[in-house]
C-alpha cells in the first residue's frame, strides 16, 4: 500500500511528464527564410509564399516563418549556403554555383544540352543526389529541403540578335557559374560571372553586352528594359545550360524540432517539392517573354540545325567537366550516367 504522502509523489511526476510531452507536443517555431530575389518575382509569390502558408497551416499554425527576400538580411547571394550551415538563416534559397568548385558532383546538371523541362529535370536532380548521396558528401552541412532547375536560359542582348556562333564572338556575356563561363568561351564569347543580382547594373553601364537568363527572372531584375534583342535558343532542342539550386534548411534547427514538426517539414521536402519549383519556374516563363513583348523588343530563335554545331563545340566542356570529378577522385563518368538515366525517366526530350 502506498502512503498518501508516497502517492502524492507519484501524481506530482506524471503531472510533470504529461506537462512536458504536452509542451513538446505544443512547440511552436518562427523560421527565417532568406533569397536573394525581389518580393515580386514568380520564386517568391508561386513557391516561397504558398509553401510557407502550406507548412504553416499542416503545423496547425505551430511553424511560422519570417520571409526575407532580396538578401534582407544582409549578405551576398554566395554567402546564403553558409548562413544556413552556420545558422545565422533557418532556410535559404540560392544557385549552388555561386560558389565556384564548391559542389562538382551536382555541377553535372549546368552542362551543356541536359535539361529539356523544369519539373522534370529538377524530379531527376532530387533522385540525383540522394542516389549519389550528395546529401551526405557535398551537402552535409546543411539539410535538403529541395533542388531544382529554372526554365529554359536565353540571350537577352543590348546591341544585337545572336543568330550564330559569328555573332557571339567577342561579345560580353553573363551566365551564372563556372561551368556556364566555360561553355560561353567554348562558343566564342567573352564569359562575366556574376548573380542575377548585379545583371541590371552591368547591363546598363555597359559592363556586359548581354546575358544568359531564364524569362522568369527578366521582370524581376528588369532586364526587358535594359536589352533591345532576345534570341531563344529552339524549343525543338535540349537547353543550352541550366542553373541548378538548393532550397536547404539549418540542421540543427531541424534537429531541435520535435518529431511531429518535423513530420511537416519532411511531408514539404523533396522530389515532389523539388519538381513544384522546377514548375514554377517553366509556368512563369510566359509571363516574363510577354513583358518584354509589350515593350516592343526584337525575337528570333536560333533554330535547331545552329545549334547541333553549338553542342559539338561545347563538348569540350563535359570532357573537361568529367576530369576535373576524375582528378577529385570522384567518377564523373558514372556520375554523368546517373544524371542522364535520371533525366531520360523524368525529363525525356522535346
Amino acid at each position: 500500500m502506498c502512503s498518501r504522502r508516497g502517492l502524492g509523489r507519484v501524481l506530482a511526476v506524471l503531472v510533470l511528464q504529461c506537462g512536458l510531452a504536452g509542451t513538446a507536443l505544443a512547440q511552436e517555431i518562427t523560421l527565417k527564410l532568406h533569397h536573394f530575389l525581389p518580393p515580386v518575382s514568380p520564386f517568391h509569390t508561386d513557391f516561397v509564399i504558398p509553401w510557407t502558408q502550406k507548412v504553416t497551416k499542416e503545423s496547425g499554425g505551430r511553424i511560422k516563418f519570417q520571409v526575407y527576400p532580396s538578401m534582407q538580411m544582409g549578405g551576398t547571394p554566395p554567402q546564403l549556403y553558409d548562413q544556413a550551415k552556420d545558422g545565422v538563416a533557418d532556410i535559404i534559397w540560392t544557385v549552388s554555383g555561386y560558389t565556384a568548385g564548391r559542389f562538382p558532383a551536382f555541377e553535372v546538371f549546368e552542362l551543356p544540352f541536359m535539361a529539356n523541362t523544369g519539373p522534370g529535370a529538377s524530379r531527376a536532380l532530387w533522385e540525383y543526389v540522394q542516389a549519389n548521396k550528395l546529401n551526405q558528401t557535398e551537402f552535409k552541412d546543411v539539410r535538403l529541403l529541395a533542388v531544382h532547375t529554372h526554365d529554359e536560359p536565353h540571350f537577352h542582348m543590348i546591341g544585337k540578335a545572336i543568330k550564330t556562333l559569328a555573332d557571339l564572338k567577342g561579345m560580353k556575356v553573363r551566365a551564372p557559374t563556372r561551368v556556364t563561363n566555360k561553355m560561353l568561351a567554348a562558343l566564342g564569347a567573352v564569359p562575366v560571372g556574376m548573380p542575377v543580382t548585379q545583371v541590371p547594373d552591368a547591363l546598363s553601364k555597359g559592363v556586359i553586352d548581354g546575358a544568359l537568363l531564364p524569362w522568369e527572372i527578366v521582370p524581376a531584375v528588369k532586364a526587358h528594359e535594359l536589352v533591345k534583342f532576345h534570341s531563344e535558343i529552339d524549343h525543338k532542342s535540349s537547353w543550352l545550360y541550366s542553373a541548378v539550386f538548393v532550397f536547404a534548411m539549418n540542421p540543427g534547427k531541424y534537429a531541435g524540432l520535435s518529431e511531429d514538426l518535423k513530420k511537416v517539414i519532411d511531408a514539404n521536402s523533396g522530389a515532389e517539392a523539388s519538381a513544384w519549383l522546377g514548375r514554377v519556374f517553366d509556368e512563369s516563363a510566359a509571363r516574363g517573354r510577354k513583358k518584354a513583348q509589350e515593350r516592343g523588343n526584337a525575337f528570333n530563335t536560333i533554330p535547331l540545325a545552329e545549334l547541333q554545331g553549338w553542342q559539338k563545340v561545347t563538348q569540350t566542356v563535359t570532357d573537361e567537366w568529367l576530369k576535373d570529378l576524375d582528378k577529385r577522385g570522384m567518377n564523373g563518368k558514372a556520375l554523368y550516367e546517373s544524371a542522364r538515366q535520371l533525366l531520360r525517366k523524368h525529363d525525356a526530350p522535346k
